[in-house]
């Protein structure tokens, strides 16, 4: 399948993975459709990738309206929608679960899940009427195991993982696939705090964005349901589907766990 034209939405596409994909997809001859909260990421994102018919919009992806808004504005400027890539993603609250006020949950929640919801709900019968079509729903491995002080992030990716698992079955002889990318280790805005990088990004995201979204786009060219990419990826995936728990815990995780102080809600990253 040839990728020249075809019609490319991209949620969170301000920074990091998001940006990454813009770029391949547009490299590739695609037209674009992009969003992000942050209007100035976004606004560089299509200086940089974008073409005449770039269309970008700044909203809140846990928005309804907004996205369901940006839904029609995509359609009345192409006609159609071949590809969703709902990638938009906060960081969430970096502290143990008890530490964690409701609010925080919530607002994680509405971003990294209810954002993912909303894009696929808001494109999914254009794509069924015409019966072709891709949602690409951006859990994480963190959606494979759960990983100390992100419990409201790992509930938001577990709910990721779940919501197009069944998408898939759904889907079947509809001429429209659901696919699931679990990222491991990117190095996105997520791993820093006032530009600068903790000590736990230094250590574990060292996969380059550029690397997963080419790597998705081939994936995705070959059909396939599931993509597991980046650093330690592939190892937790593994051991989530034949390990006990606390085996699993202690072998991916005892060398990485961050020893973090509380940050501030309003510091979440984006990915």
């Amino acid at each position: 399948m040839t990728l020249k034209d075809k019609v490319v939405v991209i949620t969170g596409a301000g920074s990091g993975m998001g940006r990454a994909y813009a770029k391949v997809y547009a490299n590739a001859g695609a037209r674009l459709a992009l969003n992000d909260f942050d209007a100035a990421g976004l606004a560089e994102t299509v200086r940089l990738h974008g073409r005449a018919d770039t269309l970008s919009a700044v909203f809140d992806v846990g928005d309804r309206d907004a996205m369901f808004g940006f839904a029609e504005q995509v359609i009345a400027r192409f006609g159609r929608t071949d590809i969703v890539i709902n990638n938009a993603g906060i960081s969430g609250g970096f502290k143990p679960v008890w530490q964690l006020a409701p609010v925080e949950i919530e607002r994680t929640l509405r971003v990294n899940l209810w954002g993912v919801i909303h894009g696929t709900q808001a494109f999914l019968p254009h794509m069924l009427k015409a019966q072709s079509g891709q949602i690409v729903n951006v859990s994480s491995i963190f959606g494979l195991v759960g990983a100390p002080n992100h419990g409201d992030y790992s509930a938001s990716k577990f709910a990721v993982r779940g919501f197009t698992e069944a998408l898939m079955t759904e889907l079947q002889e509809t001429g429209v696939t659901a696919h699931l990318v679990h990222p491991g280790g990117i190095a996105t805005n997520i791993g820093k705090v006032d530009g600068e990088e903790l000590a736990f990004s230094k250590h574990y995201l060292t996969t380059s964005p550029d690397d997963i979204a080419l790597h998705v786009r081939d994936k995705l060219l070959k059909g396939s349901a599931k993509i597991v990419y980046g650093k330690d990826s592939l190892k937790t995936w593994l051991g989530s589907n034949v390990m006990p728990l606390k085996w699993l815990s202690r072998i991916v995780w005892n060398d990485i766990k961050p020893t973090l102080d509380p940050l501030p809600y309003d510091q979440v990253r984006r990915s």
